[in-house]
């Protein structure tokens, strides 16, 4: 098997609602920045990045992708995929202008589609070909639920209607009011809505300094919180190793961090309790199960962040025995040709050769906007 065309495409998919937001962002279209590698048996993978949907942004992905790295891949066997991702990644050019964000978020949409093309080469789904089993149960819990620019009356009422109509056991909220105060009010008022069984994570996309995380970080133990996410900013490895020292919560992070070595300074540092890489930024699939091994290896759950891209991490977090939780948001289920399956709080085992990430050809000509 030889690849012998990467073709890109641009996807904005609307949200759930008209308009979501946390802290810091704004959405009303998620982006997927992708590629079809197609290899001369005739199969095709597909792989994608996940954004806020900026064209601008998004061609600079994908020329990355047609421009940069089609021309390493060209002759290469898809099947090869961790030498490949290492060529790519250890490449001068990427070295020289990349290692991080848009060079990273190009490969990250290569690889998938290379863990794709391997698996429905051996007619498998991808999680049997990493080794997984059958059995193994995945968690989901659920965020669309839980987004900041909703009133608290309605972040209460979804909430509810996840754990008491859909079936979910755990959903995640967003904190980052401009009085944290509010943020204190609208949590407990959700765990007095759905009770003291469910699990209740919280994420502050990085808005607090370190000051105000640990006045309000230690009032969070008060309503048993799974974990505090992303509470200040994305890099910041001596602040959150503080906070971990202050408050008895525990830390998760990484959604937005790119590379190994990050990782695994807020791991030896003590500053994470829960990894969250994302297999659309940080350098696909290969890259996840490298961090997942560094989470192993310190005793760390790995909780992959979704961004909408469940499909793409589904199969990893299947297979890999530090994960066991994945993200649940429903934005672009019906693109897929295998959309993901919840049911009673659980991921149901994909069944369909390949990483799950097919997209549909009605889907693409809808949503596609180049």
């Amino acid at each position: 098997m030889k690849i012998v065309s990467l073709k890109t495409f641009i996807m904005h998919v609307p949200v759930s609602k008209t308009v979501i937001g946390d802290s810091t962002h704004t959405v009303t279209h998620w982006g997927m920045p992708g590629v079809m590698i197609e290899a001369d048996n005739g199969l095709v993978g597909y792989g994608y990045s996940g954004t806020h949907a900026d064209l601008v942004t998004d061609r600079l992905i994908t020329n990355i992708i047609s421009e940069v790295f089609a021309p390493m891949l060209i002759g290469e066997d898809p099947a090869e995929v961790r030498y490949l991702n290492r060529k790519l990644s250890r490449s001068s050019t990427n070295i020289w202008v990349g290692r991080g964000g848009l060079m990273q978020m190009a490969l990250s949409a290569i690889d998938i589609a290379l863990w794709d093309l391997k698996a429905k080469e051996v007619e498998q789904p991808l999680w049997k070909v990493l080794g997984g089993s059958k059995e193994a149960k995945v968690a989901a819990y659920n965020t669309d639920c839980g987004w900041l620019v909703r009133d608290t009356p309605e972040l209460v009422d979804d909430c509810k209607k996840m754990i008491f109509e859909e079936g979910f056991n755990a959903i995640k909220m967003k904190i980052g009011k401009p009085n944290p105060k509010d943020d204190m009010l609208r949590i407990e008022a959700v765990r007095n809505a759905i009770g003291n069984d469910a699990q209740l994570m919280v994420d502050a996309n990085a808005k607090w300094d370190i000051s105000t995380a640990k006045q309000y970080g230690t009032r969070l133990a008060d309503f048993d919180i799974t974990w505090f996410e992303e509470p200040m900013w994305h890099e910041d490895v001596l602040s959150h190793k503080i906070l971990a020292e202050h408050i008895s919560t525990p830390i998760a992070l990484g959604e937005l961090l790119y590379q190994f070595d990050t990782y695994k300074e807020f791991v030896v540092a003590g500053a994470v309790d829960y990894l969250q890489p994302d297999a659309t930024r940080c350098g696909g699939i290969t890259a996840v199960w490298e961090i997942a091994d560094l989470g192993m290896a310190f005793n760390l759950p790995v909780t992959p962040h979704h961004g909408d891209m469940m499909q793409a991490q589904l199969h990893l977090v299947m297979a890999h025995p530090s994960c066991s939780l994945l993200e649940y948001i429903p934005w672009t289920l019906d693109c897929f040709e295998h959309p993901v399956i919840v049911k009673d709080g659980f991921y149901q085992t994909p069944t369909a050769p390949g990483a799950g990430t097919t997209l549909r050809k009605d889907a693409m000509e809808r949503f596609c906007v180049k």
